[in-house]
């Protein structure tokens, strides 16, 4: 990569030695300003009898109790009387933000300015080792609201020097295409296609507008459909992966994973069943530590806070592209994994299948999978059901063998269970708009486990 192509050099290329000293000051002055600023970690280190002044490294962190989403929800109204984890007075608080609330009460985060530069400066290296650069225009199809990704894009496209086109939804019309030529378009896998259709359906190709690369966010999604993806738009996909918590990861030109910003976020592999932290070989719990400056506010701070997502590191050397924050893998969430046969598989395992090259001249790309009770206690019955781009196919057989075959490969007990008849797999094929996503509102979830 070009010498150019980094937002902060001194930052992104540090030597590992000086990258690991710099986080561990950070962390230290993180535990000082959390023991003198969190309400919630004041009491938590008093509970746990935790000097913060024995947390001195990455390693420390190691021996810290986890914080879950139930934690942060217990410690806030209605169950609490106040915000135990609002980390700066309200005189400092710059937007309040919520999550979705899909798994509960939803968890109330409060973001002073330095936040905000911090989440933007994260974006822009992202946005920079993809090849953004001054002059480029986006449009940006992430929603605008409680989510901080559209606005900390935003925010981040201002410091590159790229203009933005803020239509929050994928459904604007496609004469913005033609009349601002954008050069990238931010959304989701599917978002992307539907918009892909609909400009061919205008008569506007999408592999000859003046998109020059996707940027891809807000789900975890197969290799396979980003292949689909790029070829129906006929330029490069970039995957990211963020959230309100402040994991803001993105892949460089390379795409050889996600980096992660080191200085500004440290980051652990934890694993729920064995109550442990895990090597960088393994898979595990993204777990969070937010990491300060010295000067700097923060007003929702986090420490070995469980994200609930699942990964693994995939190098800690110098990446091709001269960064050497580590790279992890696309990040899965861990309410599209189910169980069975102790087993897990998720949603992005069933994708790999229904994204197969040969199979797309029939299906939209569309689908979504339902996990029921089998006759027998244990048993469990999983039902595929594919959008087809017109009449069922008479090739019904090849792409049920294809997604059946990717989704037991490499894993022998749930090919066993399939065996035996304990786990069953039935596939339906719909015509558009009779799967059952399509009545819902927002990104739905693609596996669902109604057990």
């Amino acid at each position: 990569m070009a010498p150019d192509l980094f937002f902060r050099k001194d930052v992104e290329a540090m030597d590992r030695d000086d990258l690991d000293a710099l986080s561990d000051a950070r962390i230290r002055h993180t535990i000082h300003y959390a023991a003198e600023h969190s309400p919630f970690y004041r009491r938590w280190f008093s509970d746990h009898r935790i000097d913060p002044d024995t947390i001195k490294c990455h390693e420390d962190l190691l021996n810290l109790p986890i914080i879950s989403g139930a934690t942060l929800r217990e410690a806030q109204p209605p169950y609490a009387p106040d915000f135990a984890f609002r980390s700066s007075v309200w005189e400092e608080i710059f937007t309040v933000h919520e999550t979705s609330g899909t798994s509960g009460t939803p968890k109330s985060f409060f973001l002073t300015w330095d936040d905000w530069s911090r989440y933007a400066e994260k974006y822009a290296r992202i946005f920079v080792s993809q090849g953004f650069s001054r002059g480029d225009r986006v449009i940006m199809c992430t929603s605008y609201g409680m989510n901080v990704g559209a606005n900390t894009m935003t925010l981040a496209a201002r410091d590159v020097g790229m203009a933005v086109i803020p239509t929050g939804k994928c459904t604007f019309p496609t004469r913005m295409i033609t009349a601002y030529r954008p050069t990238a378009i931010v959304g989701s896998v599917f978002k992307l296609l539907h918009l892909a259709k609909r400009m061919t359906a205008e008569g506007i190709p999408p592999q000859d507008s003046s998109v020059e690369r996707l940027v891809v966010g807000g789900e975890s999604f197969a290799e396979e459909s980003r292949a689909y993806l790029s070829e129906v738009w006929g330029c490069e996909a970039f995957n990211t992966y963020g959230s309100t918590e402040g994991t803001m990861c993105g892949e460089c030109s390379q795409k050889s994973g996600l980096h992660v910003p080191e200085d500004l976020v440290h980051l652990d592999l934890y694993d729920p069943l064995l109550k442990s932290f895990v090597s960088d070989r393994e898979c595990g719990r993204i777990i969070l530590t937010t990491l300060l400056a010295p000067g700097e506010h923060c007003g929702n701070l986090l420490i070995n806070y469980d994200t609930e997502d699942t990964s693994g590191v995939v190098s800690r050397d110098r990446c091709h592209c001269g960064r050497t924050h580590l790279r992890i893998y696309t990040p899965q969430r861990e309410a599209e994994t189910v169980w069975v046969a102790g087993t897990p598989f998720n949603k992005v395992d069933i994708e790999r299948g229904v994204f197969s090259v040969e199979h797309m001249d029939l299906l939209t790309g569309e689908y979504e999978a339902f996990l029921y009770p089998g006759d027998e206690e244990g048993d469990a019955v999983l039902r595929v059901s594919l959008e087809t781009s017109g009449p069922v196919p008479e090739k019904i057989s090849g792409i049920e063998d294809h997604i059946r075959e990717s989704l037991l490969a490499h894993r022998p007990r749930l090919a066993s269970a399939y065996a035996d008849g304990t786990f069953q797999i039935l596939f339906h094929f719909k015509m558009p708009g009779e799967l059952e996503l399509s009545r819902l509102k927002g990104r739905p979830r693609r596996l669902v486990d109604r057990r």
